[in-house]
């Protein structure tokens, strides 16, 4: 059993930056990393999902934060990261970290491959 607590959410202006934080209760190497988010009223929401192994660092982004968020882990700390750039308004919502084991890559945007899930943290992005 695997959790995941997210920190680093809170409010800010368009244009502004946060960077969300994903603590894992013990280590997650062979976990996929995933960032979801779901706004009001709306279904949850692929963001970004990162595996690091042997063969180095992938990272997928969904369309809408694609060149404005960056992914990453910390393996020595257990720990991922969402680094948000150039927010919107419409990145408000409540964000999820998740830990997926992967066999399949290309099903990685789909939540329902995450086995782990955090409470999430809330980001409002006013304008």
């Amino acid at each position: 059993q695997v959790q995941l607590e997210e920190s680093g959410g809170g409010l800010v202006q368009a244009g502004g930056s946060l960077r969300l934080a994903c603590a894992a209760s013990k280590p997650i190497d062979t976990y996929a990393m995933g960032w979801f988010r779901q706004a009001p009223g709306k279904e949850r929401e692929f963001v970004a999902w990162i595996i690091v192994s042997w063969r180095g660092t992938d990272t997928v982004y969904g369309d809408s934060v694609k060149g404005r968020f960056a992914i990453s882990r910390d393996r020595a700390k257990n720990a991922g990261y969402l680094q948000m750039d150039s927010l919107e308004p419409e990145d408000t919502g409540v964000y999820y970290c998740a830990a997926a084991h992967y066999g399949d890559t290309g099903r990685l945007r789909d939540p329902e491959m995450y086995a782990y899930w955090g409470q999430g943290t809330q980001v409002t992005v006013s304008s």
